[in-house]
């Protein structure tokens, strides 16, 4: 007979390892299966603003992000064929103006840090190797089965969270959603020593270019001493995966020098090394669960990256999901139409705009040249002040 109390999680990324912790604090008992062998430092940098900094510290974690999380001071927003600054965002105080701060770190170092901390919680059992293949729903609650190399483990609970990210196969059993969409953009990554960059690229900003379709990001990570470096580009290569090999003379093509200024171009000479991903998205809004089986963060609603949310989000679904669960573990199955009643409206909102952020970063001729004199004319304080509504966000009540 499954435990009145506990929880099974897909996945164990940034969504499912807050999940449980979470779920934990809420005192719910969790099992969180994780497909990969183990945990590997994967990914790109992850910028997360106040309303998802507010939850990670409240759940313990400032001491473990302290070691490598950098708080920038301002995001400098620079015209990618001049390489002029454009504006600048004030993100100094943003503890003291939204009560959290907004950080940058490595989504290695942030899954390390989750994962250290979920091992230290007996409620928190985690099991790496397994893959949820199938699920059935019962009088007493759900049983998932998972596949571990020839073994097939049976786990009973309460509910099932899908947090397997946005090719879930919690959601491909579930069937409620459209296939995700690949939205003709790539991003390339790469990590660059902080000494082989000039000077105004290690300091403590996040470094926004907007360019001939194209468009590059960069700030310090792993406490300063790398440079995590993102461009996004339009492209036609679709392959699923995060870590696909990329040519550092094709994304300097991309970024070309007749249209980019060459500051830009020096800095993604740099590192030798390159990742790319394709950009995929979801338009329709996620529909809900059926029964005990609900999705979170990018399973649920993935995003495209314009607005730096995807992480945010995930972090706060996970919240309101153990808030729900917490207090009305007595019937799962509403408790998880309320976590997704409540998380619609704000993640729909974050989606619609970070699709026309795209829009506006994209924009080439006359049109650009308007967009860089309206944010320079606005000034960095209204323009961070037009993202209160996602950085004021407050976490649910146990917290």
């Amino acid at each position: 007979m499954a435990s009145e109390r506990h929880v099974i999680v897909a996945g164990a990324g940034i969504a499912g390892l807050t999940a449980a912790l979470a779920m934990a604090r809420a005192g719910l008992r969790v099992t969180v299966l994780e497909q990969a062998e183990k945990l590997e430092e994967t990914g790109a940098g992850i910028q997360f603003s106040p309303n998802a900094s507010r939850i990670l510290l409240a759940l313990g974690l400032g001491e473990r992000l302290a070691a490598t999380a950098v708080a920038p001071h301002a995001i400098r927003v620079m015209a990618g064929g001049s390489g002029r600054e454009i504006v600048r965002i004030p993100l100094a105080d943003a503890a003291q103006a939204y009560g959290a701060p907004f950080l940058t770190i490595h989504r290695g170092d942030l899954q390390a840090a989750l994962a250290g901390a979920a091992r230290t919680i007996q409620d928190i059992t985690l099991r790496l190797g397994q893959r949820v293949e199938d699920f059935a729903t019962h009088t007493k609650g759900i049983s998932v089965l998972s596949r571990g190399g020839r073994q097939v483990t049976d786990e009973r609970g309460i509910a099932l969270i899908g947090a397997d990210g946005i090719w879930s196969s919690v959601s491909s059993i579930l069937r409620q959603q459209r296939a995700p969409r690949f939205a003709h953009r790539t991003a390339w990554r790469a990590l660059a020593p902080a000494d082989a960059v000039p000077p105004e690229f290690r300091a403590p900003f996040v470094h926004l270019w907007l360019g001939q379709d194209a468009h590059l990001v960069h700030y310090p990570v792993k406490g300063g001493a790398l440079i995590n470096i993102v461009g996004i580009v339009h492209d036609e290569w679709s392959e699923t995966g995060w870590s696909a090999a990329g040519d550092r003379a094709e994304i300097l093509r991309h970024f070309a020098r007749w249209a980019w200024s060459e500051k830009a171009r020096d800095l993604i000479a740099v590192p030798e090394r390159w990742l790319k991903w394709a950009l995929y998205e979801r338009n329709a809004p996620f529909r809900g669960g059926v029964g005990p089986v609900t999705l979170i963060g990018d399973a649920a609603h993935p995003m495209l990256p314009f607005l730096a949310q995807g992480a945010g989000m995930a972090i706060e679904d996970a919240a309101v999901l153990a808030g729900f669960l917490g207090r009305y573990r007595d019937d799962p199955a509403d408790a998880l139409r309320g976590y997704e009643g409540a998380r619609r409206r704000r993640t729909e909102r974050a989606q619609q705009l970070s699709r026309k952020q795209g829009r506006i970063y994209g924009l080439t001729g006359p049109e650009a040249l308007v967009r860089n004199i309206a944010m320079r004319a606005m000034g960095g304080e209204r323009l961070r002040a037009r993202y209160d509504w996602l950085y004021n966000w407050r976490m649910p009540d146990q917290f």
